[in-house]
């Protein structure tokens, strides 16, 4: 696990041994036994190896203890897809922008984040309860928000009432609070070396 990368920040840390690598140098080994892509996260659980984020955790809620992350309704699990299918989309335009015009290029992100959040009123979720969509599109939000707000100067919540809120619920769930990045300033110096 990388902690510093989005990708590894959807997992279970009190539930799986997580080992820490470098990005920049990953070890052979990582490549050879657990990933071949040499992408991170992975999990091996049961002499299974599952290395796309989005298809470890739907992995994690089917093979975990738990009540399942992902909602009975046919409608939320339609929407679930379609949610997970746009995520590619929207990481690559969001953190491609940052060279560019976020509020041109990434803005229509997160007004597509601000419309999902209003297709159910049972709750401040993407699908109205907590759910394994808020948790593929969270660790991407946070780190955008934490660059754009500071060195762009660039509000994504800004007319974005719905995300405003969406982002304060995530930020008083327990499970989000101890995945959530620790170093904002790190993240920052870091993103400007990789962006800008």
């Amino acid at each position: 696990m990388a902690y510093t990368c989005p990708f590894a920040q959807r997992g279970l840390q009190d539930e799986i041994k997580l080992v820490a690598i470098s990005l920049e140098d990953k070890p052979v080994w990582y490549k050879e036994k657990v990933h071949p892509a040499n992408k991170v996260p992975a999990l091996e659980h049961n002499g299974k190896i599952v290395g796309e984020s989005l298809d470890l955790i739907k992995y994690v809620d089917s093979n975990f203890e738990g009540p399942s992350l992902l909602p009975d309704d046919p409608e939320k699990r339609k929407f679930a897809e379609e949610l997970f299918s746009y995520s590619d989309t929207f990481n690559i335009t969001v953190y491609g922008s940052f060279k560019g015009d976020p509020a041109k290029e990434a803005g229509p992100c997160f007004d597509y984040l601000e419309k999902a959040l209003h297709k159910f009123d049972d709750g401040p979720f993407l699908l109205g309860q907590l759910s394994l969509v808020d948790i593929a599109y969270i660790p991407f939000v946070e780190r955008a928000q934490i660059f754009l707000s500071e060195v762009i100067k660039y509000d994504i919540t800004a007319g974005r009432p719905k995300l405003a809120a969406w982002i304060e619920e995530l930020n008083q769930v327990d499970a989000y609070k101890q995945t959530k990045l620790k170093d904002p300033k790190g993240l920052v110096e870091l993103y400007k070396i990789r962006y800008m």
